[in-house]
């Protein structure tokens, strides 16, 4: 029992023993729990205020390389600045400069602008002077009977290229141009030269009257008897004509006169034969003669289409440009050059081509605007002046459209139609049909408008010196066959009206007395048969020829036609 109770102490002793030691390692785990913890938390605090400090040396850090950043901004901007005010610098002494330099081209050009003016005063100022000088230079009763013919010609060509000349330097100021230092030079030295020709002539003129005082009888005697040989000729001529017109009263014939049928045909076959020489050209197979073509085509029509009555210095640049073309001499036209050297067909190509085109102004042209006729009339008369083979080829052009010109009223042969025949007859035929006798009289008016101005016109530039190639004589034939034949409907009093409108005053003056028979026949032999043979819807032609006959026979007077080319015009 004692050793129980002892075991049993003890053992209690023990617990308690392990109890305390528990508590004691209890206490000292708490401890160093306590301590670890206090290590920890300091070691925290440590690492704040290292990280604490690291952010406040990154914050120091990027506050010291922004004020880096923000001086070295500034100071790239102030650089910038200091760069902008030097170039705005450079800019407004360039602007300054600029702005000096303008003002200095400005005054340059008032000044130009004010000797342009001056200059320009002074070139009317010539051009008038030169222009009233060749007019003294013109051929005027006094001269005429002064002066030899060839002398005159002499004396009004070198006038005209003078005229020119300056004609010439004004064109360019026309196109806003002022006239150059050269330009005046020009003019002044063909002013200079204006005036001595004048002085020559007036030297030669003053000689030529001392001279024609002397012979004055002598040529007074002689003209006389020319005169009563002239009158003479005309009462002969007055009997024949009366003969003539005796016989024609009788009766009238369908068809022109064989000599002039024979002319018709041979420029109709000379017509034909032209057209088949350039057939290679006409018909091109490669692209260049296609080209070549229409160039020469071109420079040949397009002159003609230009011709206008706006001044007479444009009428001698076209006539120019043309009878360069038929010289073989290169034009420009269109921009490029072309000459008829360029193919051995040309020339023929060209010469078809131009009276083709003269003849159809006439039929457009000139139906539409008579007074277009002069200006045409007097170009082509020149040309056929100095080109005889075109003038034949305008005729053929003339008569195959207008066989009424010739004049000519062709047949109708066995075996050819309706419709052929209207194109024979001078009738446009499509495929609408047949064009409208309104249409069919106003074209044929308009071709024998041209051709009566033709000819009683000359180009005034040419040498005057031969006989005109187709004159008044060929009016006189055509009127005359024209009343030996038997009227047709509408078609002659149309065609008798306009070319007596046109030529009536010229033949007047050439023909005098043998011209008013001849009118007087028409009025009491040959009207009455116009009339017979109109219908009352056809009276507005035979009206107007009438009131035309009985003016011209009461006043003994046919005024000249409107649109008459005077001198002052070619002046222009």
């Amino acid at each position: 029992m004692e050793m129980a109770g002892r075991i049993i102490k003890f053992e209690e002793e023990q617990r308690e023993k392990a109890k305390r030691a528990l508590k004691q390692r209890q206490e000292m785990q708490e401890k160093l729990m306590a301590t670890v913890a206090i290590s920890e938390s300091e070691q925290l605090k440590r690492f704040e205020e290292f990280m604490e400090l690291k952010q406040r040396q990154e914050y120091q850090s990027m506050r010291d390389m922004m004020d880096r950043e923000t001086k070295e901004s500034i100071g790239r901007q102030e650089k910038l600045k200091e760069e902008q005010r030097h170039r705005m610098k450079i800019l407004n002494l360039r602007l300054r400069e600029a702005e000096q330099q303008r003002m200095r081209e400005a005054e340059l050009e008032r000044q130009r602008q004010a000797e342009g003016r001056e200059r320009l005063r002074n070139l009317n100022t010539i051009q008038e002077e030169i222009l009233q000088l060749n007019q003294l230079l013109e051929p005027s009763t006094q001269t005429k009977t002064s002066l030899p013919p060839a002398s005159l010609s002499s004396y009004s060509t070198r006038g005209n290229q003078l005229c020119s000349q300056v004609s010439e330097v004004v064109r360019k100021t026309a196109e806003g141009e002022f006239p150059s230092v050269e330009d005046m030079t020009v003019a002044q030295r063909a002013l200079h030269e204006m005036r001595a020709l004048i002085r020559l002539m007036q030297e030669e003129v003053a000689k030529a009257q001392e001279k024609k005082k002397k012979e004055q009888e002598d040529e007074e005697q002689r003209r006389k008897q020319v005169e009563l040989q002239v009158q003479q000729e005309a009462q002969k001529k007055a009997q024949a004509q009366s003969a003539k017109e005796k016989a024609q009263r009788k009766g009238l014939q369908n068809s022109a006169e064989d000599g002039t049928l024979k002319w018709y045909k041979e420029l109709q076959a000379s017509a034909a034969q032209c057209a088949q020489s350039f057939e290679q050209l006409n018909s091109p197979k490669d692209n260049q003669t296609k080209k070549l073509k229409l160039e020469l085509q071109k420079a040949a029509t397009i002159p003609v289409s230009q011709i206008s009555s706006n001044s007479g210095s444009q009428l001698r640049e076209i006539f120019d440009k043309i009878d360069k073309l038929l010289s073989g001499r290169a034009v420009v036209s269109g921009g490029k050059s072309v000459s008829t050297s360029q193919h051995p067909q040309s020339l023929d190509f060209v010469s078809y081509k131009l009276a083709e085109k003269f003849v159809k102004q006439g039929e457009e042209e000139v139906a539409s605007h008579h007074e277009a006729a002069f200006p045409i009339a007097v170009v082509a008369s020149g040309v056929w002046e100095l080109h005889p083979r075109v003038g034949d080829l305008i005729l053929a052009h003339l008569h195959k459209k207008c066989p009424y010109a010739v004049p000519h009223y062709p047949p109708m042969k066995d075996g050819t139609s309706v419709e052929e025949y209207q194109r024979i007859l001078g009738y446009r035929v499509d495929d609408a049909g047949v064009e409208g006798q309104d249409s069919f009289l106003k074209r044929m008016s308009g071709m024998i408008r041209l051709y009566a101005a033709v000819i009683q016109l000359r180009w005034p530039y040419g040498s005057n010196q031969g006989s005109v190639p187709h004159g008044l004589n060929h009016g006189w034939r055509w009127l005359a066959q024209m009343l030996n034949m038997e009227p047709l409907a509408d078609i002659t009093a149309t065609l008798l009206f306009d070319f007596l409108e046109v030529c009536g005053n010229a033949l007047m003056k050439q023909y005098q007395s043998q011209f008013w028979k001849l009118i007087l026949l028409l009025k009491e032999e040959y009207f009455p048969r116009i009339e017979a043979v109109t219908s009352s819807g056809q009276m507005g032609s035979v009206i107007r020829l009438k009131q035309f006959l009985e003016a011209s026979l009461q006043s003994r007077q046919i005024s000249p036609p409107k649109g008459q080319l005077s001198s002052v015009f070619w002046r222009s």
